[in-house]
């Protein structure tokens, strides 16, 4: 993969890969887009003490270490699992500027999530554990249940695949009682799988630069 670092709009830095001619995150602001769909819009939303979130595509660990940043102070366990097809390589990652927006402290933290060893459960802190996973996610065999979903696959235009209606089905079986799904494209066609699926969709605000984003819900 032909890979280069970009700075987007809010000051974030994030990954574009020339061959698919597409950024890991917004080009409007990387940490904005995973603040406003993924925290604000799916984290935000659970009342739990306990969660156990899947991430689809860790890509640059961004959702990762801004939902350890976000659940710091709650005293809520985190079991943080996240598929992966293709690892970055650390020397990219460590060329990222997300420790300007989160505390300095946490910068360790974030080093720990990518060094750590793939396809293991890993305690990342006490209050939270990584199980980073190498694997082709429409090959994938679901063993747990979730509460969170953050679905950040590569857009629809370019891994149509990925957002299937039997993918998003698949979720939602392994998805506990009033489990949600969040994700940045709102896509027509990506809406209609969620619902075939047995999600109840809701449209919300986008994040800077896109008009709206998507919350999939097991009712």
């Amino acid at each position: 993969m032909a890979l280069e670092i970009k700075k987007t709009s809010d000051g974030s830095t994030t990954i574009y890969n020339s061959d698919l001619n597409e950024n890991y995150h917004s080009s409007f602001g990387a940490v904005s887009e995973s603040m406003h769909v993924f925290i604000k819009n799916g984290l935000q939303h659970i009342n739990k003490l306990q969660i156990n979130i899947l991430e689809i595509g860790f890509g640059t660990g961004l959702n990762a270490i801004l939902t350890y940043k976000a659940t710091r102070d709650s005293n809520t366990k985190v079991n943080y699992t996240a598929l992966e097809f293709y690892p970055l390589d650390l020397k990219l990652i460590s060329n990222l500027n997300f420790v300007d927006f989160i505390q300095p402290s946490q910068n360790e933290i974030f080093t720990k999530m990518h060094e750590c060893e793939w396809n293991k459960e890993v305690l990342i802190h006490s209050d939270f554990t990584l199980h980073k996973i190498m694997t082709n996610f429409n090959q994938f065999q679901f063993k747990s249940f979730y509460d969170l979903v953050y679905f950040d696959a590569f857009a629809p235009d370019i891994q149509p695949e990925m957002w299937s209606e039997t993918n998003f089905k698949k979720i939602y079986n392994s998805l506990n009682p009033s489990g949600i799904l969040v994700t940045y494209s709102a896509k027509g066609l990506v809406k209609q799988n969620l619902r075939s699926a047995g999600f109840t969709v809701t449209r919300l605000v986008g994040a800077p630069g896109k008009r709206h984003m998507l919350r999939a819900e097991k009712i």
